[in-house]
């Protein structure tokens, strides 16, 4: 094998894990829980917000 080969394998190889990756990330399955960790840094917010209300 010649490294033009090789070279052409592993091209195929990183496209065929990026289609995955991006399937993944897409994928309606794990709609939820992107949402939900989307939504973690107002969560943190609203404690805050209520121990500086709270007097603490």
């Amino acid at each position: 094998m010649d490294q033009g080969i090789v070279g052409s394998i592993f091209t195929v190889i990183v496209f065929v894990i990026f289609i995955g990756i991006v399937w993944w990330a897409f994928s309606s399955r794990n709609k939820k829980k992107f949402d939900e960790a989307a939504n973690l840094v107002f969560a943190d917010e609203d404690k805050e917000e209520s121990k500086k209300n709270s007097g603490s």
